[in-house]
């Protein structure tokens, strides 16, 4: 199956005087949940979309003008970034997280690791702040594209007139994430009667159902809830998950489950990235000390595979790998704005 955005044509003001601007759909298949996103609030257009696309991959975000949103969030690698366990920052700083895939955003209501963010338009402050990723502020951010010859002329085409702000920097690039929906890989494929799965892969996808699918809950293969999952802190980061926002005991190294779709793409794993390939998770998952009662419920139970087994079981995983999504060009590197631009300048 292959996604389309189905676009349709506003026209507004009057014949001497308007603008078009193109509405898009968010297109997505039936047996997807209904996204948490409110697109009421901030309906997809052409231009939006472009102008976040633009800033997504401009390090003007930073401090220094080094570091973009790219710059941990590849489109090579599923919008993660595989070169380091942790992502680096403005003078090469390392940050205290892995970075995270970004795909299919639309269907989640919080952000972060740690769910520090509830809402994907704010999302974007934090790496913009922090003090090791791109230690900036919006205020300065604003202030730096309206000087440019290329943003005012985007965000006029985006929203109606020239005069930056925040709130349209935050919605602009949200447009851009959303858009980063990623449904065709050959699991997919399979729910849509289009193949059907090898035996190893059948196999793989029971021993999925049955040790891994309630909390990588089917078909976004996540609930994007939080939990344990047994990790021991590192004493190095000394990292307590969603304990270090709300400062609740119970939620003491709670961290955001991920999806697992592109796992072959968004390596290394966990919230550190201290595992570099699935059989180490594996290894985790059914090595886990069950009298640690702050487990998550699911994993009290112990899991136990063969090693035929958890070859069947990564077969599986590897139906989860979206390359039309991966190699999509729409979702690179804007060369025809950003490389104009400064060829122009």
């Amino acid at each position: 199956m292959k996604l389309k955005l189905i676009c349709i044509i506003v026209l507004t003001g009057f014949i001497s005087s308007f603008v078009v601007d193109e509405m898009v759909e968010l297109v997505y298949p039936s047996y997807f949940p209904s996204p948490a996103y409110n697109f009421s609030n901030n309906q997809l257009t052409k231009s939006k979309i472009e102008l976040g696309r633009a800033l997504f991959y401009d390090p003007i975000l930073s401090k220094d003008n080094s570091i973009s949103c790219a710059s941990c969030h590849s489109p090579f690698n599923a919008f993660a970034h595989t070169d380091h366990d942790l992502s680096h920052g403005i003078d090469d700083q390392k940050g205290t997280r892995n970075a995270p895939a970004l795909f299919n955003l639309a269907w989640q209501s919080s952000f972060m690791w740690d769910g520090a963010i509830n809402h994907l338009d704010m999302q974007a402050l934090a790496p913009i702040a922090h003090p090791k990723e791109m230690n900036e502020t919006i205020e300065n951010v604003v202030k730096k594209l309206q000087t440019t010859s290329l943003y005012p002329d985007l965000f006029k085409d985006a929203c109606g007139d020239s005069k930056i702000t925040g709130s349209k920097i935050l919605k602009a690039l949200s447009q851009f994430q959303l858009t980063l929906v990623s449904a065709n890989s050959k699991y997919d494929q399979m729910k849509m009667g289009e193949i059907e799965f090898s035996e190893q892969e059948k196999n793989g996808y029971q021993l999925f159902q049955k040790n891994c699918n309630s909390c990588h809950t089917e078909p976004l293969f996540s609930s994007f809830e939080f939990a344990n999952n047994g990790l021991s802190v590192d004493t190095t980061l000394n990292d307590f998950g969603k304990f270090t926002i709300t400062k609740i005991v119970s939620d003491s190294l709670l961290f955001k489950i991920p999806s697992l779709r592109n796992l072959s793409f968004s390596y290394p794993y966990m919230h550190d990235g201290r595992f570099k390939k699935l059989n180490d998770v594996l290894k985790h998952y059914t090595q886990l000390d069950h009298k640690n009662k702050l487990l998550t419920k699911p994993l009290q139970n112990p899991i136990e595979l063969t090693s035929n087994e958890k070859t069947d079981l990564i077969a599986f995983l590897l139906t989860l790998d979206d390359q039309s999504f991966v190699f999509d060009k729409k979702h690179r590197f804007p060369r025809n704005i950003l490389l104009q631009n400064t060829n122009k300048n």
